[in-house]
């Protein structure tokens, strides 16, 4: 595409995000790593909530979650997911379609281990998305595993990553007068086969 330049410029749409990401990483105030990542209940209603987007892969991108609760689930029976990555402060967002798989347990082990002991403990300690009596009792909870995990606590089973392997990627850049740009690449499947770029209109 002869005038994708700029911002938009390059082969590979990962190196794109990445480099997009580290300019949002100075400018956001807050998460400039959060996405907003929707999945389907079994009746095919969408669920969308906001999560942390961890890495940018060669080919994919990951993030992590507890996989009994919601999304979990949601995912386990439709592996298929589609996520915004919206930076407010330089008016741009990428949008991101594919099929989902789990990471390997060296890598959600080597994430984990990573994270701050709080949140090592509260991946323990919660239910997620299933009801809670009170904060007290989360609180009281957390306060049981911290005596029985101890300070290195192992990667719970029933918490790790998952990835998105695109075959679909938008880059969107707002423009005067809402004629925004807008790039979509496409692929036929999520094998690493070659991207086909085209231009939007706004």
């Amino acid at each position: 595409m002869g005038d994708r330049d700029g911002i938009f410029a390059g082969d590979d749409p990962f190196a794109l995000a990445r480099s997009w990401l580290a300019e949002a990483e100075v400018s956001e105030p807050n998460d400039p790593n959060a996405i907003a990542l929707a999945t389907v209940d079994a009746d095919g209603l969408p669920n969308v909530r906001m999560v942390l987007l961890k890495e940018i892969e060669a080919d994919a991108f990951v993030f992590y979650t507890n996989f009994d609760g919601v999304k979990g689930q949601e995912l386990a029976a439709t592996p298929k997911a589609a996520f915004v990555m919206h930076h407010k402060s330089l008016h741009r967002q990428i949008r991101v379609r594919g099929p989902v798989e789990r990471v390997e347990e060296a890598q959600a082990d080597a994430y984990y281990a990573s994270r701050s002991l709080k949140s090592r403990l509260g991946a323990w300690a919660s239910a997620q998305s299933r009801p809670l009596e009170s904060r007290g009792a989360l609180m009281a909870e957390v306060a049981r595993v911290t005596a029985t995990k101890g300070t290195n606590p192992a990667r719970p089973p029933h918490w790790g990553g998952f990835r998105i392997r695109p075959v679909e990627i938008e880059f969107w850049a707002d423009g005067a007068f809402r004629l925004h740009d807008r790039f979509r690449w496409t692929r036929t499947n999520s094998d690493r086969s070659e991207w086909d770029v085209i231009r939007l209109n706004p």
